[in-house]
């Protein structure tokens, strides 16, 4: 049976455990969260002036990059707007900038038509200006995938066998808890025992020390969800839900027409 139990969570990590799947379909969700998971990130930069050190294309590539704040219930993908990609309120958002050095351009300084979609991290650094040197652009934002362009990634996901520590005879046990990283190994009632937490942090496999006690993987998977600022990890999990299911459910409207 398929279960979920979240071992901690916040607005830009999550950590769960992920039982009854294969790892087949471990990664399919995690392939789902990283290319399917629309985000909206600016695509169009249009240079009013630019007298800068970088050049227009380099600037555009990083206000593109910026991780934008992201509203999905406000917007639409282009692809499937009602205004057939040519652009509108319900599939785009418009951002303008404008400096004058001696200055450090920030994303912060990138002012949006839409207060809930702004720079995630407004201290980010696009350029800094030397005096007389000036910036102006006006930016479009759309919504895009992972699969188009890794800017619209949502967050970094990962995942790995569960860690588990199977006890048993060690000779020597002071010495085998100091060959591991501090905590992970500890004495308890005159036993050898692990930390399952800080076992969950390290990436550990094989016999402890001289004897039979060991560490192994068991069947179930451990997902570590980071995400880059657009979206909570839950949006982005329960958005890549909604993904993965359409996906099956046109490939069993596939399967089922006939040959």
């Amino acid at each position: 049976m398929t279960s979920i139990e979240i071992i901690s969570t916040e607005k830009e990590e999550a950590t769960f455990f992920l039982r009854g799947v294969d790892a087949a379909f471990a990664n399919s969700i995690r392939r789902t969260i990283m290319e399917d998971v629309p985000t909206i990130a600016i695509e169009d930069v249009e240079f009013r002036k630019n007298s800068s050190v970088l050049y227009d294309e380099m600037a555009a590539h990083r206000m593109g990059l910026i991780p934008l704040t992201t509203d999905l219930q406000s917007y639409n993908l282009p692809a499937n707007c009602k205004c057939e990609k040519q652009g509108c309120a319900s599939c785009q958002v418009k951002l303008t900038l404008k400096a004058e050095g001696p200055c450090t351009v920030y994303a912060s300084d990138l002012k949006s038509n839409d207060p809930k979609v702004k720079p995630a991290y407004p201290e980010m650094p696009i350029v800094k200006l030397l005096k007389g040197q000036k910036l102006e652009v006006e930016a479009i934002a759309v919504l895009g995938t992972g699969k188009e362009h890794s800017k619209w990634a949502p967050g970094h996901v990962y995942y790995r066998r569960r860690p588990v520590f199977i006890p048993g005879d060690v000779k020597d046990p002071e010495e085998t808890i100091k060959s591991y990283p501090s905590g992970v190994l500890e004495m308890k009632h005159g036993k050898l025992t692990a930390n399952e937490t800080l076992l969950l942090k390290y990436d550990l496999a094989g016999p402890v020390g001289s004897g039979t006690a060991r560490i192994d993987h068991s069947d179930e998977f451990v997902f570590y969800t980071e995400s880059f600022g657009q979206l909570s990890c839950r949006e982005m999990l329960e958005k890549a839900s909604e993904a993965f299911e359409l996906k099956l459910a046109e490939f069993q409207k596939v399967m089922n027409e006939p040959v």
